[in-house]
């Protein structure tokens, strides 16, 4: 549930988050049917997709050695960091570099990359939106490093749990192809990509509503399944959709 003004935290008492806190504070019956929905599916999803997390467990212990889970630091709401839950799709170690990844990255595993292509391995961040550190639908979770390079309006962002999927992921799921020709990926990540994403992430807050989130994630597994919503996105939003172009150049 959305905090008092008062108990955020202060690098979020600013000007440029108090827009999008007045945007969201007008919508707590959504945001509570939010949180009710993430609780209710995600325990029906764990259970159903229980015989399905055991054989990727498997596949991913034969293919590679190292823990099934990927565990790394991310933000969510309010700037809280948590251990996120992610079946492990790179060699051990691996994030002691860069935390982006590219295409053709030699970091990813065989079963990796197979879990990549079809988003297999957020399928255990259905454990990170039942405990409240995520939700189904909102910014995709940011490693510390690049949370420090907001500016005072992507600050906002935080004003709701990280998600698993949203518009911006929609558009950006070819990422690391983004980035496979970058000399230094987290320096293009931290002043191209991020921004042109940000700005997708703050006009969600400006739509935020329940049955939007439930369009998001529709639009996400057709999305996986190959379906490009690229003009769809630029009908909403044109000024958005120039500024994704632009970064993809």
């Amino acid at each position: 549930m959305l905090r008092k003004w008062e108990k955020l935290p202060e690098n979020m008492q600013t000007d440029e988050v108090r827009r999008y806190y007045d945007i969201l504070k007008k919508k707590r019956a959504a945001l509570f049917f939010k949180r009710c929905f993430d609780i209710a599916v995600s325990a029906v999803m764990l259970l159903l997709l229980s015989p399905v997390f055991l054989i990727l467990a498997i596949v991913i212990k034969l293919d590679s050695r190292g823990p099934v889970f990927y565990r790394q630091v991310r933000v969510t709401s309010y700037g809280r960091q948590f251990r996120i839950f992610k079946f492990r799709t790179m060699v051990t170690g691996a994030d002691k570099g860069s935390h982006v990844t590219v295409k053709g990255d030699s970091r990813v595993t065989r079963v990796g990359r197979f879990l990549r292509k079809f988003r297999l391995d957020e399928l255990s961040q259905l454990i990170d939106v039942f405990r409240g550190t995520m939700t189904f639908v909102g910014t995709r979770p940011e490693a510390l490093k690049y949370v420090e390079h907001y500016t005072p309006e992507m600050m906002a962002t935080l004003l709701l749990p990280a998600g698993v999927t949203s518009a911006a992921s929609i558009l950006y799921k070819d990422e690391a192809e983004l980035l496979s020709a970058a000399d230094d990926a987290d320096a293009v990540y931290i002043s191209d990509i991020l921004p042109a994403k940000m700005k997708y992430n703050l006009r969600e807050i400006e739509k935020f509503g329940f049955f939007r989130d439930i369009k998001i994630m529709f639009m996400t597994v057709l999305a996986v399944l190959g379906k490009d919503f690229e003009d769809d996105l630029a009908k909403e939003d044109p000024e958005s959709i120039k500024t994704s172009e632009e970064a993809r150049v």
